[in-house]
């Protein structure tokens, strides 16, 4: 008596993705960068090692640059320019606002660098493609903590007692990176393409300096300009800084209120047009 036999699956089912190009504007798959965390977390531990590897001083390159800024800013717009600092010792109001301009600036630099940096990467392996600019802004926060810990050494030199808003530092400094991943995903985006980004980022950056409010109070710019002028997110920043530490007026203006806002669309557009333009990275970078 003949028996028949079906074959048996000895493995179990296993997902099947089907990686495939995507055709007009991509959604933003949050729940996927969720799944390769490990791997955001890990470029961030990489990056961290590569900025302080085979280095003199360390660490303390995260001081001497806000520190000596800090000086010159003192020597030219203070000593010689006469410039207010509110009421508060101008070495310490400066300094408050450079450490986020800082944060801003490094996080910028290294987001709008970050898919040419990994083409290597991208073009052997799939992974959201938005953790590149992602990884690139997180690095800034140790320089950031490392700094913020001369500021409150400042702060008892010169007895600047901070104010009772001293718990939202935090969110002030989760504001700077959010502003620098927002304008970070247009320009990776569009280094891909044209190279020439990185050689006018320097230039744009050092005239965003000037035109925000670092070494100058922002009673200084006429009050019927004020709101143009917050359209520099940074503004918005670098007064809540203040703000929350040394306990300045500038959180009540608008121009905090119109920072955020202006944040908020650079961040989702920004997040919408690198989506869209990331299926053609491994082709072009």
């Amino acid at each position: 008596m003949a028996t028949s036999t079906s074959p048996v699956n000895l493995t179990p089912d296993l997902p099947i993705h089907v990686i495939a190009p995507a055709s007009g504007w991509v959604p933003i798959r949050l729940r996927e960068l969720w799944e390769y965390r490990e791997l955001l977390y890990f470029l961030v531990w990489r990056e961290v090692k590569i900025r302080y590897k085979q280095t003199a001083l360390g660490v303390a390159w995260a001081v001497i640059q806000p520190l000596f800024t800090m000086v010159v800013f003192t020597l030219i717009f203070h000593k010689l320019a006469k410039m207010p600092s509110d009421g508060i010792a101008y070495p310490v109001f400066v300094y408050c606002a450079l450490l986020p301009w800082q944060l801003f600036a490094f996080a910028l630099g290294e987001s709008s660098n970050s898919v040419v940096a990994n083409q290597r990467l991208i073009s052997k392996v799939y992974f959201p493609r938005l953790i590149m600019p992602m990884s690139a802004v997180c690095v800034g926060l140790v320089d950031f903590a490392v700094s913020f810990c001369v500021l409150l050494g400042l702060m008892a030199y010169y007895h600047v007692m901070p104010s009772s808003a001293f718990w939202t530092v935090p969110l002030w400094a989760l504001l700077a990176v959010t502003t620098a991943l927002g304008i970070g995903l247009w320009l990776s985006a569009l280094n891909v393409k044209y190279r020439d980004i990185r050689y006018t980022l320097p230039f744009l950056t050092q005239i965003l300096l000037f035109a925000t409010p670092v070494a100058y109070p922002i009673s200084t710019v006429p009050e019927t300009w004020r709101w143009v002028y917050a359209l520099n997110p940074m503004v918005g920043v670098v007064e809540g800084f203040r703000w929350a530490l040394l306990g300045t007026s500038g959180w009540a203006g608008m121009s905090v209120l119109m920072s955020v806002g202006v944040v908020a669309v650079l961040l989702v557009s920004g997040l919408f047009y690198f989506r869209r333009m990331e299926r053609t990275f491994a082709d072009i970078v």
